[in-house]
């Protein structure tokens, strides 16, 4: 086992290589960088987007300056060059990447350009929000849905399975976006009832409560997003257990047991249970991982909740190159991470798996 782990960490490193890389080389591609945001504000042109599509004069500048950026009409080009400079612009790409990958080899990810703080703190300041979403949406997801593909699998075409997987099948169609959007009008304040808030994660005075009164403010804030970013997932995971439960109902070893005088709860959670629950339990890190990084940005900007989803949209937008790229490694370095967990929990859950005598 120790060395089909060591195997997944050094393939970890050419992967997550691979990913910088095509993400390094298509933002050079892409116009409006973090110099020309600058320009635009100081020419007054608000956000660099706006000029890109200002048409080709603009891009040109102005008779007398040589600089191809769009907002640098009437600056001097030694203005031009020291942001140049003070943005890393100055040298070549390949040097700027190769710097980068060895900062971040040592988790130096750099300040922001636009906010005068590090990622890693301004990455820390929004965690609780993603964390919240990811943490809350899938363990109701897996406390619902376990439960329900059981019994739905024990039951298998009976008037319950057909209605449930109605509403399973619905829960899995609506969108999150369009589920939050919902939620928003009948219990925020939309247009029918006032019963949680629109916005944030604590109410104004969360430090003068008590410890329950945090506890239930932070519930009651943290209610609407999360049943919105859990339906999707309750929906999928469901169909997955019960199938996999139906799977196992129908082998032998099952009826084998059966004959033996066996119950069937004693079948069912004796026998079935563990060896269903296999695929289901596995996929924990992978699905906290899509539910913590997937569909984040859309449900964090229905509810105003400052996150990670709108860390990196921002930053997208307004060229914040140190927080996309050192949300990007870290982010892929995650995904890698809980991959490998995923393969381990395979192990940990049946010791019958061997990946080692697989790859051999």
């Amino acid at each position: 086992m120790g060395a089909y782990i060591l195997r997944r960490l050094l393939l970890m490193i050419p992967t997550l290589l691979g990913i910088m890389i095509i993400n390094f080389t298509l933002v050079q591609f892409v116009p409006g960088g973090p110099v020309e945001q600058v320009l635009a504000q100081l020419e007054g042109g608000g956000d660099v987007f706006s000029g890109i599509s200002g048409g080709a004069q603009e891009l040109q500048g102005t008779p007398g300056n040589d600089s191809g950026y769009v907002g640098a009409r009437g600056l001097p080009q030694e203005f031009i060059d020291e942001l140049e400079r003070q943005f890393g612009f100055d040298k070549p790409p390949l040097e700027r990447f190769l710097n980068m990958m060895w900062d971040y080899m040592r988790f130096d990810f750099g300040e922001s350009y636009f906010r005068s703080i590090s990622v890693v703190d301004l990455v820390l300041e929004k965690m609780p929000v993603s964390i919240t979403l990811g943490l809350w949406s899938t363990l109701i997801a897996y406390l619902i849905s376990i439960p329900l593909g059981i019994r739905k699998a024990v039951r298998d075409g009976s008037v319950f399975d057909t209605w449930t997987s109605g509403v399973v099948i619905v829960a899995y169609a609506i969108p999150g976006f369009l589920f939050a959007i919902l939620l928003l009008v009948l219990f925020a304040g939309g247009s029918y009832f006032r019963l949680f808030p629109l916005r944030g994660l604590t109410s104004d005075d969360w430090e003068t409560l008590s410890l329950v009164g945090k506890a239930l403010d932070y519930l009651w804030h943290i209610a609407l997003p999360v049943a919105a970013s859990t339906i999707s997932a309750f929906a999928g995971l469901t169909l997955l257990t019960k199938n996999s439960f139906l799977d196992e109902i129908r082998k032998q070893y099952v009826i084998t047991a059966k004959a033996k005088g066996l119950t069937e709860s004693a079948v069912l959670y004796g026998h079935v249970f563990r060896n269903a629950m296999l695929i289901v339990i596995s996929g924990f890190p992978a699905l906290f991982v899509a539910v913590f990084f997937g569909g984040s940005l859309i449900i964090e900007t229905i509810f105003s909740l400052d996150g990670l989803g709108r860390l990196g949209f921002e930053a997208a937008v307004s060229r914040d190159y140190p927080v996309m790229f050192g949300t990007l490694f870290t982010f892929s370095l995650i995904g890698l991470v809980m991959g490998l967990i995923t393969d381990l929990t395979y192990i940990w859950i049946d010791p019958r798996i061997d990946f080692e005598s697989r790859e051999a």
